[in-house]
C-alpha cells in the first residue's frame, strides 16, 4: 500500500508539472501574439519618419532605424517577463543556440528592402524553442494585419482561421518562389524546377514567401537564409505537412547562412530530383 501511495504521489506531481508547463507555454504564446502586434503598430506609427537607412554586407543588404528599434522593443519585452530565456536575433550580436534552453528567435523586419522601397510586403517573425524543439512561431504581415501563428502543440492559423494541411497536385499546377540570383544562374537547377512548375515568383521577403506556402498559394521557396529567416517557418510548416531543409535535404544547423527550401514532405523527393540532378551543372 505504501508503494502504491508513493507511485500515486509521483504521478500526481508529474501531472502537476506538465500542467504547469502547459500553462506557461500557453501564456508565452498569448504574450507573443500580443507582442508582435504591438511591434507592428510601432512600425506603422513611425514608417513615414526618417528611417536612417544603412547598408550591412552589401549595397542591397539594408537596415533601418526601425529594424533596430523594433528588435530592441521585442528583446526588452521578452526579457522583462522571462529573464531566464535567451535570444537569437538578426541585428547586433544576440546569437543564442536554439538547442540550449528557452530561446526566442527574432527577425524584426524581414523584407527590409520592400519596407524601404514599397512600405509593404514585409513582416515580423518570432519563433520560440525549448532545447531545440520548436514550440510556436509567428509571422506577422504588418501592413495587411495578417498573423500566421501556432505550431508545436498549437493549431496553425491565419488570424483566427485554422489553415489546412498540404494538398498534393501535379507539380505543373503549382507556383514556386525563389531567389532571383539563383534563378538567373540556374543555381542548383532552380530555373529548371521553375520551368517544370506553373511559374516562379520573387517576393523579396522570406516571411512573405513562407506565408504564401502556409496559405496554399505556393509549393516551395528556395533561397539562401540565416536562422532568423527560417526559424518561424520551420515550426509553422511542420504541422501542415511541410519541412524546411537544406537543398541537399539535410537538417538545418540554425547557426549559419544556408541554401534552404520549404517543401511539402510528400513532394520533397520530386522537387529534390530537379535540384540534385543539376547541382553540378
Amino acid at each position: 500500500k505504501q508503494l502504491v501511495a508513493i507511485r500515486f504521489i509521483e504521478q500526481f506531481r508529474l501531472l502537476r508539472k506538465k500542467e504547469k508547463g502547459r500553462f506557461l507555454l500557453e501564456s508565452k504564446f498569448e504574450f507573443a501574439k500580443s507582442l508582435v502586434k504591438q511591434a507592428g503598430q510601432y512600425i506603422l506609427d513611425h514608417m513615414e519618419e526618417d528611417l536612417q537607412i544603412e547598408t550591412k554586407s552589401s549595397p542591397t543588404d539594408l537596415v533601418t532605424r526601425l529594424d533596430k528599434e523594433v528588435q530592441d522593443f521585442l528583446v526588452d519585452q521578452i526579457l522583462s517577463l522571462y529573464p531566464q530565456d535567451s535570444i537569437c536575433a538578426e541585428e547586433g550580436c544576440l546569437r543564442a543556440s536554439v538547442k540550449e534552453g528557452a530561446v526566442w528567435v527574432i527577425d524584426p523586419i524581414d523584407g527590409t528592402n520592400n519596407f524601404v522601397a514599397q512600405q509593404e510586403d514585409f513582416a515580423i517573425m518570432l519563433a520560440y524553442f525549448e532545447n531545440g524543439q520548436g514550440q510556436f512561431a509567428l509571422i506577422y504581415d504588418v501592413v495587411k494585419g495578417d498573423c500566421y501563428h501556432g505550431g508545436g502543440a498549437f493549431p496553425v492559423c491565419l488570424n483566427e482561421s485554422p489553415l489546412p494541411t498540404f494538398k498534393r497536385k501535379p507539380l505543373g499546377d503549382f507556383l514556386i518562389a525563389a531567389n532571383a540570383g539563383m534563378l538567373e544562374k540556374n543555381e542548383w537547377g532552380l530555373a529548371d524546377l521553375g520551368r517544370a512548375a506553373l511559374g516562379v515568383r520573387v517576393y523579396g521577403s522570406a516571411a512573405i514567401s513562407f506565408a504564401k506556402i502556409l496559405s496554399g498559394c505556393l509549393l516551395t521557396y528556395v533561397t539562401y537564409l540565416q536562422p532568423w529567416d527560417y526559424a518561424a517557418a520551420s515550426i509553422l510548416g511542420e504541422s501542415l505537412g511541410y519541412k524546411v531543409v537544406t537543398l541537399s535535404g539535410q537538417a538545418l544547423d540554425f547557426k549559419t547562412r544556408q541554401a534552404v527550401m520549404m517543401v511539402p514532405v510528400e513532394m520533397r523527393e520530386e522537387i529534390q530530383s530537379y535540384l540534385y540532378e543539376r547541382k553540378e551543372n
